[in-house]
């Protein structure tokens, strides 16, 4: 019987020492859900910066604009994310008539040049997240963009590009913006064709939604 006894007093002791283990590793399966919420806040956290190139004036099978169709885009982008703005201008405004406009964006793409922009932006490191939002000047970014791209530190920054065009969609944008920001991450882009933001702005918006979903916004 005393054999029998101490028989039953381990087996009860390894029943026990089992339930633990069990519920130690219960316990461990939970932990990753209870960690995610953090991450969500730290999302929540990022500043969003909307920043832009825009040109008013006459505006090809459009008119005269008193606001830039890439300007449009961008409010919009910046109201739907809660970023702030900011507009590059070139230290020389560009001629308001339309084939002036195409005769210097075309000089400046042929020689490369980096036109001189008006002012910079003194608060680009608080953000984790910049749209980059300009119209398409002969299948490229305009030059006075690349300047300002070039001009200031990118490095770690998540870039969503966005563009305006007649018909040419992003081109090959997205690599000249990368090129230039080579310790950036650049996202894929949004082209909406510029007269839409004058004459079809339902359209723009539902484009814009629908890539924002995309992106997580």
């Amino acid at each position: 019987m005393k054999y029998v006894k101490k028989f039953f007093l381990l087996l009860l002791m390894i029943l026990t020492v089992s339930g633990c283990g069990v519920g130690s590793q219960d316990k461990k399966s939970a932990e990753p859900a209870e960690v995610k919420a953090p991450v969500a806040t730290q999302s929540a956290d990022k500043k969003i910066l909307v920043l832009y190139f825009s040109r008013t004036g006459e505006e090809y099978n459009v008119g005269n604009i008193t606001k830039g169709n890439t300007a449009i885009v961008a409010e919009y982008i910046a109201k739907k994310t809660g970023a702030d703005t900011f507009e590059i201008k070139p230290a020389k405004p560009y001629p308001d008539a339309y084939e002036p406009c195409t005769e210097i964006a075309k000089q400046e793409l042929e020689s490369n040049a980096r036109p001189a922009f008006a002012s910079n932006i003194d608060s680009l490191a608080q953000y984790d997240t910049i749209f980059i939002g300009f119209p398409i000047w002969w299948g490229a970014v305009p030059r006075v963009v690349m300047t300002f791209l070039e001009a200031n530190d990118f490095n770690g920054k998540t870039i969503v590009p966005f563009c305006t065009h007649g018909g040419s969609g992003l081109a090959g944008t997205e690599r000249e913006i990368a090129d230039a920001c080579p310790n950036a991450k650049v996202l894929s882009g949004l082209a909406i064709v510029g007269k839409s933001a004058q004459k079809d702005f339902p359209a723009v918006q539902k484009d814009v939604d629908a890539w924002l979903t995309q992106l997580g916004y």
